[in-house]
Order: structure tokens, then sequence, then C-alpha cells
């Protein structure tokens, strides 16, 4: 096994009911006002907010709200945030919906001690050194925000996302209520599997040697995933089907299932310059791309993608022909991408092709204009990442 650091800090509090302790939580942690931060209506709609006010009144807890977070979080909204923390004497943050909310209220927090402007940190030019203490109520089994480090912004000058990894990025704590997901429609349940999946495949397809408990997690992780998503899809009141997807979110993204690998994240990278050019759900953008990405490199590890056929999708080892079986597994993975109605092609997820221009530009900036590579199982620059744009795009 390679060597590794794992520190996840996060609070787990799961179960029915548990957004009622979100007062007392914050409470024991010395948070005294809070920035409730949320996304549109449906958090209102369906009285979480009433119970989250609830639950801070009966602390004597101060706090302000502040809604508005679309997918693909703005920096316009973080930086209307940082102000109003700053101007309120907000002393802790309090991220309420799915991981657009969660990613938008680390940004605020990480901006409020920040004397510069917020996007510095996201685009590399400094790094954060503190941030306000923070927590979350999810209410999407989707991009894991909930017990990562990392938090993803877009800057509307320009449509630049980009993200930033630090732990001051970790909650303090994560209140998880399955029943939370009950409403959520098919659509952002699919998205949310599929960026489940990629949260956990994006470490596993990536070298590492022998680590043998972290891939087993890996695959249990991707196994529950599927089976459980699949459920879901069906069944959405189903609470044991919620519960599985939810945890599995939490757990792909804590760092635990990519423990002595160093991760390829290419998918993810390629997936921000589409997401944030066409405003399309993340999860969508992963599905879409995948497939591209798996055919264009799968030759630098066939054992790998073998193994993966055989331990998630229960393919047989073509021992004399592995290919086989590695090019049936990425077929099993479209297969089920299309199962629960996710797009496996450009053309799928945004209603048309993309232009020759555009997916050059994509690829341009995905290089952040040529200053970097992406990805590990195989280094990708501009003209690999274009060439998965144009796969992708048929």
């Amino acid at each position: 096994m390679n060597k590794f650091e794992f520190y996840s800090p996060t609070k787990v509090i799961f179960g029915k009911d548990v957004e009622q302790r979100v007062g007392s939580e914050i409470k024991k942690r010395g948070g005294k006002k809070v920035l409730v931060h949320y996304g549109g209506s449906s958090a209102k709609k369906s009285g979480l907010l009433d119970r989250v006010e609830a639950s801070l009144q009966k602390e004597n807890i101060d706090y302000v709200m502040l809604g508005g977070v679309q997918p693909n979080p703005r920096l316009s909204l973080v930086r209307e945030g940082i102000e109003l923390c700053r101007k309120a004497g907000v002393d802790f943050v309090l991220g309420v919906g799915g991981g657009s909310a969660i990613d938008s209220a680390k940004a605020i927090a990480l901006g409020v001690p920040y004397e510069g402007d917020i996007w510095d940190i996201y685009d590399g030019k400094a790094q954060p050194k503190t941030g306000l203490p923070h927590c979350n109520i999810i209410t999407l089994a989707a991009t894991g925000s909930e017990t990562s480090a990392s938090s993803v912004i877009t800057n509307e000058d320009g449509w630049i996302k980009k993200g930033c990894n630090c732990e001051f990025n970790r909650p303090r704590f994560t209140l998880l209520n399955p029943e939370l997901l009950y409403t959520l429609p098919p659509y952002q349940t699919a998205c949310g599997v599929v960026d489940i999946m990629m949260h956990t495949m994006d470490r596993y397809f990536s070298p590492g040697g022998i680590n043998e408990i972290t891939d087993r997690i890996a695959e249990v992780v991707l196994r529950t995933t599927i089976q459980y998503g699949t459920v879901c899809m069906k069944e959405p009141k189903n609470f044991e089907a919620r519960s599985e997807v939810l945890w599995a979110g939490s757990l792909s993204h804590n760092t635990l299932t990519g423990l002595g690998r160093k991760g390829d994240w290419a998918v993810h990278q390629m997936e921000h310059e589409l997401s944030g050019k066409y405003d399309v759900a993340h999860g969508a953008g992963l599905s879409a791309i995948w497939n591209a990405w798996a055919r264009y490199v799968y030759k630098e590890d066939i054992m790998r993608f073998a193994r993966f056929g055989v331990n998630v999708w229960n393919l047989n080892l073509n021992y004399e022909n592995p290919e086989e079986t590695a090019l049936a597994a990425i077929e099993a993975t479209v297969d089920y991408f299309n199962s629960i109605q996710m797009p496996i092609t450009i053309p799928e997820l945004i209603g048309r092709k993309a232009t020759e221009e555009e997916m050059r530009e994509m690829a341009v900036k995905c290089t952040f204009f040529g200053k970097r590579t992406i990805g590990s199982m195989k280094v990708l620059g501009e003209d690999d990442i274009y060439n998965i744009y144009v796969d992708s795009n048929r």
C-alpha cells in the first residue's frame, strides 16, 4: 500500500429529523450569529427553512438569510454573501441544499476573513490561511461536499469554473436526513448518482499500485450506488435506498475511496468547462464525457478497467483477452447511464453538436490557457482534451 494521509474531521449526524439539531450543534461550537445560505424556493416550500429557523431561535442564535444559489454556483453571489457576513458580524455559516449551496457557503466562509477578492483563492493567486466555521444540511446525494475539502465556483466573467481544495473547507458537521431527498426530481437524483460514481471512479482509475482495501471500498461504494440509485429512480420515497445513496455520496468524496492513489480527475476537469460554458448539471456533464474519456485512455491500464468490470459489474474476466472485459466494463457503465436517462454524448447534453470553435475553446480553458495538463491515468494536453470532446460530440 502506498503512503497517504487521511483527515476527515466532519461530524456526521445521520437519520430522520436530524435537521432540527442544527441550532444546538452550532451552539456547541460557539456560533452566535449564522448566515443561512440556500438555493431556491424548494427549501421554503418543503418547510425545511422553517425548521432551521425554529432550531436556531430555540438556542437564541441570531441569523441572517441569503438565498439564490444556482447550479454551478456564481461568484457574484459569493461576493454578496461575504459582504453580508461582514456587515452583520456573522461568525458561522450554514449551507442548506445540494452541493452548489454547500460549495457557495464554503466560499463565503473562506472569503469573510480574507482581505482580497475571494476569486484570488479559486484562481490560485492566493492561499487561504483561515475561514469561518461552517456546517450544512444536505438535500441532494451527489457532490459529497458535505464532508469534503473541496468547493467549486463559477466566475461569470468568462464563465470560468474553478475549484479550491483546502482543510478550511471541511465542514464542522453535516446533518444527513434521507427524507429530505424524497421530493427530488428524477433528473436530479440521476445526476447525483453519476456524480457519486465519478468521485469514486476518478480516484479508482489512476496510478497507485496495490491498495487493495482502498480499491475494495471504492468498488463497494460503486456497487451500492448503482444498485440503490436504480431503486431511488423507481421509488423516490424509499428510505433505505435514499439512505444508502446519501451515505455513499459522503464516502465518495471524503478521500476514503482513493487513499494511496494519485487520482485522475480529468473527467471532472473537462466537465467543468462543459458546465461553465453551457450551464448544464454537473452530473449530466460527467456522464456525457466519460465514455469518450474511458475509450481514449483505457489501454494505459487494461487490467484496471477489466477489474472494474469484474468487481463492479459482475463480468467474467476473459483471461486470454482482458481487453474484451475492459471494453465490456465501459459499455456496462454507459448502459447504466442510459438506464437512468443520463446523457452519454455532448449533443444529448446540450441539445445540439458543439462547434469546432467551442470545443477548441474549452480545451484551451481546461489547460488554463496552456499552463497545465490534466489526468494521471493518461496525461492529457490540449489536443488530447480536444479529441475527447470531439469523440463525445458524435
